[in-house]
């Protein structure tokens, strides 16, 4: 039902593509997006920064950016998350790597899915797409999450 594609050329995260793959299957499937075509590719600070000035127009390496592409009958998207980037917000957070890049791939997930959120900090994080992230990320982890 999804064609779901994990790429890590550089070897930068060293998890099981089948592990990245269930995280977007969960949104995907949590979701009902129906048939999907979805790509999760890990980069290096210099190629993220680079996708970001060419594609957004912003100078920086980010953690994630994801593109909702155009394909006839089903869901397509591409998303790109840099390790280097989540292991700084980890750091801050005392959040482990691992549950920072599942986080990140939900989210960029959700993004393809149309899901959005106001850039400025304190908005972000009372977003509905806020919330429903960190709702998968719970289920990721094993909690138990109250509809």
């Amino acid at each position: 039902m999804h064609d779901i594609r994990v790429a890590d050329p550089d070897g930068l995260v060293g998890l099981a593509p089948t592990a990245v793959s269930a995280w977007a299957a969960a949104v995907l499937d949590g979701e009902s997006a129906g048939p999907a075509a979805v790509s999760v590719t890990f980069l290096g600070e210099a190629e993220m920064r680079r996708l970001n000035r060419e594609a957004l127009g912003r100078d920086d390496a980010t953690d994630v950016i994801a593109f909702r592409l155009d394909h006839p009958g089903m869901l397509a998207g591409d998303v790109y998350v840099c390790p280097a980037v989540a292991a700084r917000s980890c750091t801050d957070s005392e959040t482990a790597i691992e549950e920072e890049l599942a986080r990140l791939v939900v989210h960029g997930v959700l993004h393809v899915l149309d899901h959005d959120h106001p850039d400025a900090a304190g908005e972000r994080e009372a977003s509905t797409m806020w919330r429903l992230q960190e709702a998968y990320v719970r289920r990721l982890r094993g909690e138990v999450v109250q509809p």
